[in-house]
């Protein structure tokens, strides 16, 4: 049992990493979900696996499940939810305001600073690209 949960462990880790690193942003939310996965079933199998014992200490029952791990997975899983839905919402809106999904830094926009004289504040009034290009 432990082989095949260690087993489950290491494919989901070793997909959940190859997807994250992919230049678009949804196979990257689906590797940040398989990770997540991969720490869910390792907190629940670091409860020792142990097969049809109650989760609570009883008279009658010499031995027991650690409950601990199991309420560690539960919140895991809210958390994950939660995180999931808005890096997806963080994803859609970055999508749908450059019509592009790509999460590559190629043509990396660097901003220059102009100093006012009278404030002595910067305000960024010119952005160029790597190719030099200027614009607003």
């Amino acid at each position: 049992m432990e082989y095949l949960f260690s087993s489950a462990v290491g494919v989901l880790t070793a997909g959940g990493l190859y997807l994250v690193l992919r230049l678009r942003t949804f196979p990257v939310i689906l590797g940040i979900s398989l990770l997540s996965y991969a720490v869910n079933l390792f907190l629940f199998a670091s409860g020792r696996l142990v097969l049809n014992q109650p989760p609570l200490w009883q008279d009658a029952g010499t031995s027991y499940t650690d409950p601990l791990p199991q309420a560690l997975v539960l919140t895991a899983i809210v958390i994950s939810f939660g995180m999931t839905a808005v890096v997806v919402m963080l994803a859609l809106g970055s999508y749908l305001s450059s019509r592009d999904d790509r999460i590559d830094m190629e043509g990396e926009v660097t901003s220059i600073m102009r100093e006012d004289p009278d404030t002595g504040f910067g305000d960024r009034e010119v952005l160029t690209t790597d190719a030099g290009e200027a614009r607003s």
